[in-house]
């Protein structure tokens, strides 16, 4: 009955979204056309639902070529590749919401893992590749939400000249895959209430702790 909810909810959510945001989306198509290289999406293979491959929607942030350019897929907070509006979609994660179109087509979810790409998927422990992608991926999730400031971390790894794909793998992955593996146990239209007030509200407030506030016995970040 929860996941039937869940999808519902996603539809209805996710359309009336897509056209309560035209007045802020339909000036970013504009801009976007008009600067950087001209182009306005950006689609990418990511691993979804049961792990099969599926094509995400992003406003275009970034090069077209930068997956062959120095950095490849590790996008840190200077980047050079970064388009002149790239750099404040990125920040506000205004450059996420073409998944909406993700929700609504039932790729993704509101709430649940981020899909990423299969390099990033394989440098994920083998027991959370078992079971992360169970649950359908999310357009925000407790990993995202408590990894935010992730560009920031590969940046300043980057710039103490340390190994960011090091850090990524031995870091970063393993504890989101623990938080991921305690959202399916915590899993609830509850828990996926909580989750989306505190994005919006991290957006709002980055410096905030309402994650480990609301959930006591979330896995605690160490770094």
């Amino acid at each position: 009955m929860y996941q039937l909810f869940k999808r519902i909810s996603d539809i209805i959510s996710s359309g009336i979204a897509l056209i309560l945001l035209s007045p802020l989306l339909i000036p970013i198509v504009i801009g976007l056309k008009l600067t950087g290289e001209g182009y306005i999406f950006y689609l990418q293979e990511r691993v979804g639902f049961k792990n099969k491959m599926f094509s995400i929607f992003k406003f275009a942030t970034m090069l077209k070529d930068s997956p062959n350019m120095a950095g490849g897929i590790i996008t840190t907070k200077k980047d050079p590749r970064i388009t002149p509006m790239g750099g404040f979609l990125r920040k506000s994660k205004i450059n996420e919401l073409p998944q909406l179109l993700n929700i609504f087509f039932g790729d993704i979810s509101v709430v649940g893992p981020r899909p990423i790409m299969q390099k990033s998927f394989d440098a994920y422990p083998d027991d959370v590749q078992q079971v992360i992608y169970n649950v359908k991926p999310g357009l925000t999730g407790i990993g995202s939400l408590i990894f935010r400031d992730e560009e920031e971390l590969i940046t300043q790894v980057k710039e103490s000249g340390g190994d960011t794909w090091d850090f990524y793998k031995n870091q970063i992955y393993p504890h989101k895959g623990e938080l991921e593996k305690w959202y399916q146990k915590n899993q609830s239209f509850w828990t996926d209430l909580k989750i989306i007030f505190a994005t919006a509200w991290t957006v709002l407030r980055p410096n905030s702790n309402i994650a480990y506030e609301w959930f006591k016995n979330l896995p605690q970040r160490k770094f």
